[in-house]
């Protein structure tokens, strides 16, 4: 399981150790998120031969079971593979989890490589409890029902101490934090932690009171994490 960036524009040394270009280095099969930005990563890399004689097949959301399993035939003929996602820890609210349960099923070791993770990113330096926490992928879109999701992790925030980390797609991060600040109580703490590891990176926690009398205007279509704390 190999990381990359989670940033287009940011700097991959300073994400990635030189180990996991080595690990690359010595692998031709490669099961990536996106075939388009799995070529490009590698070629950032520098394989040391060409892209187009690699072996590489697509994980994505829309892989049927019965793909999955085909994934993994060359893997239980002895190849070594690595799954890339498409931007930062495979696995990790990533549909290559399923590539990694499949392999556990069929007795295949799975080994982790060090790399960038948003959602502990912006835990580690949201100030909110990192103890307990949880993360809760995308809310509901319409109004009503992401009102509803909202207040109940306000009340899981409160009542069982856990931070509550959850994401929006980027054109709609003003929208979700201004549902935010109207449904949650004005002294519960909010993050917002945006463009993470790029230059333009920004991670800010203030109150729901203190984000209502600040809004910011530059969150659209910036990949952001929210965080929902006591």
């Amino acid at each position: 399981m190999v990381p990359c960036p989670i940033a287009e524009d940011g700097n991959m040394e300073r994400v990635l150790p030189t180990y996991n270009a080595e690990v690359l280095r010595s692998i031709n099969y490669f099961v990536v998120e996106n075939l388009r930005t799995g070529r490009r990563f590698l070629s950032r890399v520098g394989m040391g031969r060409p892209i187009d004689t690699l072996k590489m097949a697509e994980l994505n959301e829309h892989t049927a079971p019965a793909e999955v399993e085909q994934l993994i035939a060359p893997i239980l003929a002895g190849e070594d593979c690595a799954m890339i996602s498409e931007a930062g820890c495979p696995g990790v609210a990533d549909p290559g989890a399923s590539l990694a349960a499949l392999c556990h099923r069929h007795g295949v070791r799975v080994v982790p490589l060090v790399g960038p993770s948003s959602i502990l990113l912006a835990l580690m330096a949201s100030g909110m409890n990192g103890q307990s926490f949880a993360f809760n992928g995308y809310l509901p879109v319409k109004p009503p029902e992401r009102q509803r999701a909202l207040r109940q992790l306000e009340r899981r925030a409160r009542a069982e101490h856990q931070s509550q980390i959850f994401i929006e797609a980027p054109y709609r991060n003003r929208q979700l934090l201004e549902a935010i600040v109207a449904t949650c109580a004005p002294d519960t703490r909010i993050t917002v932690a945006v463009d993470i590891t790029a230059p333009t990176e920004r991670i800010t926690t203030r109150t729901v009171a203190e984000w209502r009398g600040s809004m910011p205007d530059d969150l659209h279509k910036r990949p952001a994490i929210f965080i929902i704390g006591e």
